[in-house]
């Protein structure tokens, strides 16, 4: 079942000279539970793409289905919405509420959206992020891995259709990048999510079923068997 599909996607950014093609003609879908990484230097387009897909920012061109929903054919404020129910997003620097505990940080995206949460399903995923123990702490209480482990639990809570994870393990060190690489790779195959992952560490597109390559605002689609076309 295709999730995620993107079609001829271009963003630029300026005008006449000074203009910068950040992204050209980008176009991939994903199907769900499929877990793919973008790797690419800096500045290569990568994070671009990520926000484009994510509804973050809006492209110079091309369209983006979600779910067979054009996320730029809606009204700014239908888009929220929709991005908030179908999209969890996970990112570096964690942003987590300071002033809230592991537990509400990770419901936070239920009550934003006036649901009440699943209790049974807040406990499953304290259980599977081993944070129960650590449910009424604040987020400076905890180690990185464990403020990376709450946002991935608030990236799951809603079950949204695609998560997308900037850098995911960019503040950790390697017992906890792998913590939580395990966790994502977790998300797509026992919570049947369609995850896609940016990362600069060559290393980690192990844990993804499939590679894409950003240079220079070009993307390509390596495929699942990615280990020689990386080296």
């Amino acid at each position: 079942m295709e999730i995620l599909n993107v079609r001829h996607l271009c963003k630029t950014y300026g005008s006449g000279e000074s203009s910068v093609k950040a992204l050209k003609d980008a176009s991939f879908s994903m199907q769900k539970s499929e877990f793919a990484a973008i790797v690419g230097e800096s500045g290569s387009g990568k994070t671009t793409l990520l926000n484009l897909i994510g509804g973050l920012d809006d492209p110079t061109s091309g369209q983006v289905f979600l779910s067979g929903q054009e996320l730029f054919s809606m009204k700014e404020q239908e888009r929220t919405i929709f991005r908030r129910r179908n999209i969890g997003f996970i990112f570096q620097s964690f942003q987590l509420i300071p002033e809230l505990t592991v537990e509400q940080n990770i419901m936070f995206p239920l009550l934003l959206d006036y649901q009440k949460p699943n209790m049974e399903k807040v406990n499953e995923l304290l259980a599977i992020l081993g944070l129960t123990q650590r449910r009424n702490h604040l987020p400076s209480q905890l180690s990185g891995g464990q403020q990376q482990r709450t946002a991935i639990g608030r990236a799951l809570i809603h079950n949204p259709m695609l998560i997308l994870a900037d850098e995911p393990t960019g503040n950790l060190d390697s017992k906890s990048s792998q913590e939580v690489m395990e966790l994502l790779t977790q998300a797509a195959h026992h919570y049947r999510q369609t995850v896609l992952m940016i990362t600069h560490n060559i290393g980690l597109t192990a844990y993804a079923d499939r590679v894409l390559r950003v240079s220079d605002g070009n993307l390509t689609d390596l495929g699942g068997n990615h280990d020689e076309k990386l080296s």
